[in-house]
């Protein structure tokens, strides 16, 4: 047996701040991350050897594109704990490599001598190369934090292109963006200096990605509208839905049509109310629950099948009700729990949920009255000359941008108490599940305008760089940080890294990030960033309202 060499930072919680290495804070057990270290490796050896090709006039089919996202978002954080399907993804990716290299060696074409690219993929290697292959193998600490930093930006990067490409938009030329990347973090070579301009470019694919994200949704579904979402129960059997992908509600919604089953949101899925498309289904009733952290307690109180469309499962305890009533599809996997494919039309088939859910009772309420949502920037801009005069009279002084995830760290009572202490002339624009430690508050208004706007999922948060935008066209700054706009974000996983490194690219300065500074982020990259962007951790809530809102 291999020495388990687990090294794992990626997320906010990870072990002492440092990282964990006998067992995920995640749930996630050392073979696991064995195994996702290894899905990565071949990944990379992928992407370079499609990126020397692309390089060589040589393109290479949709499913490279395909398997290499499929894979880098299998690895993110509370996405897939079952190592049968993680091993299945490296098989396939073995033999997609040897097909890559196949192709190179007829086109006479001379590829890097990265490990990635040499190893030959056997199984019983399967386990050193594993372990050979972790985080830890750049041993420089500063090359490895840039390098880290690209590849949890890609992560996030390839969660929100995976839900664009199901609705069939693609950009080819973010795909090339991935391939090079993975081929500059290959690199053993790689100086500072490349790799911190890869680091700033995946910002700006990050604004693609999303971007295209954002046509994806608004011309499947419709722009997002100002919703009132009810949060009590009603009196039928219902499924909960749970994760980021819009096309899985919409196929179990109509699979439910008719059926005497109710359809609840969870956590992420929470803004698909706010879609004119989505919203038309009366048996859409309302969300269940908070953030993804709460779903242990949740789940045995929603009484029904829960199904998973992307990250962030925790893992059940032995002895929870629902354990047996959980299905995943997507990237996401747990043991034991049914996985739901599509078919070649990428149709899903939701019987097996819909016969479960018509042999439980309805679910208890946990909560009752509702929530407002749906101010992404299309409604935003509907609202515009109310919000400018607004700014303009002084009722609106700031606007405090705070987006992101939400954890079950204790010190993220923070971001609640924040929010709830902010003066009255000062407006929220969130986006993510950090807004369930505050859009249960009763914030009130001004001037119409509600405290709290919520433009949606993580995803989302594109849409207050293009509000920001057009307040700075609107108002005619000349720089976008001359807006009364302050971002203090809340991260927990590689799509807030991604968001985070877009803000970065399109020169949003002087970001606070918490509850604590990433792991992965070396003293040194640390000081580049705080010196060219001013990025910086939060403090006390007292005195960063003091520091932000005056």
């Amino acid at each position: 047996m291999a020495e388990n060499k687990m090294f794992c930072f990626q997320c906010q919680e990870t072990a002492k701040g440092t990282g964990c290495t006998i067992q995920g804070v995640c749930g996630k057990k050392a073979d696991t991350s064995r195994w996702q270290d290894l899905l990565l490796a071949v990944t990379r050896g992928i992407g370079t050897i499609a990126d020397s090709l692309r390089n060589s006039g040589i393109e290479t089919s949709q499913e490279v594109g395909d398997y290499i996202v499929d894979s880098l978002f299998v690895t993110i954080t509370n996405a897939n704990f079952d190592d049968q399907a993680i091993l299945a993804k490296v098989d396939k990716g073995v033999q997609l490599k040897r097909e890559l290299l196949d192709l190179a060696a007829s086109k006479n074409i001379t590829l890097p001598d990265y490990p990635e690219v040499k190893w030959g993929g056997e199984k019983a290697d399967y386990e050193a190369e594993g372990n050979r292959e972790g985080v830890l193998r750049t041993e420089n600490e500063d090359l490895r934090s840039l390098k880290e930093l690209t590849i949890l930006g890609l992560k996030g990067m390839a969660a929100y292109y995976e839900h664009a490409s199901r609705l069939n938009e693609r950009k080819d030329e973010i795909i090339a963006f991935i391939e090079k990347a993975l081929a500059t973090i290959s690199n053993p070579n790689a100086n500072m200096e490349t790799l911190l301009a890869t680091v700033m470019e995946t910002g700006k694919y990050g604004v693609d990605a999303m971007a295209l994200l954002d046509k994806a949704n608004t011309t499947t579904y419709g722009n997002p509208e100002l919703t009132k979402v009810n949060i009590g129960v009603g009196n039928r059997p219902g499924i909960l839905i749970s994760g980021h992908d819009l096309k899985d509600i919409e196929q179990l919604l109509e699979q439910t049509e008719g059926t005497g089953i109710d359809v609840y949101t969870h956590g992420e899925m929470l803004p698909a109310h706010y879609y004119p498309q989505l919203k038309k289904y009366k048996h859409l009733v309302g969300n269940y629950g908070n953030a993804w952290w709460k779903q242990k307690e949740e789940f045995e109180t929603f009484n029904g099948p829960i199904v998973f469309t992307t990250n962030c499962i925790v893992p059940p305890s032995p002895k929870a009700s629902y354990k047996d009533r959980v299905f995943t599809t997507n990237a996401t996997g747990f043991p034991g729990w049914k996985h739901i494919t599509a078919d070649a039309n990428g149709h899903k088939d939701f019987s097996e949920v819909i016969e479960i859910a018509k042999t439980c009772k309805a679910p208890t309420a946990i909560e009752q009255g509702e929530i407002i949502g749906g101010f992404a920037h299309a409604q935003v801009f509907a609202l515009a000359d109310k919000v400018v005069d607004a700014v303009k009279s002084g009722a609106i002084r700031k606007f405090v941008v705070m987006s992101g995830c939400d954890g079950r760290m204790k010190s993220r009572d923070y971001y609640r108490d924040f929010a709830s202490r902010l003066p009255k002339d000062t407006v929220i624009l969130t986006s993510g599940c950090a807004k369930f430690k505050y859009n249960k508050l009763n914030l009130g208004d001004i001037n119409g305008i509600p405290r709290v706007l919520d433009a949606g999922q993580c995803n989302d948060s594109y849409s207050w760089a293009v509000v920001a935008m057009k307040l700075k066209e609107i108002f005619g700054a000349n720089d976008i940080n001359d807006l009364p706009i302050e971002f203090n974000i809340a991260w927990y996983e590689q799509k807030a890294v991604i968001v985070l490194l877009a803000l970065l690219y399109l020169g949003i300065k002087n970001i606070h990030i918490g509850p604590t500074l990433p792991a992965f982020v070396s003293p040194n990259v640390l000081n580049v960033l705080v010196e060219n962007f001013g990025l910086g951790g939060i403090t006390t809530v007292d005195e960063d309202l003091k520091s932000m809102v005056g």
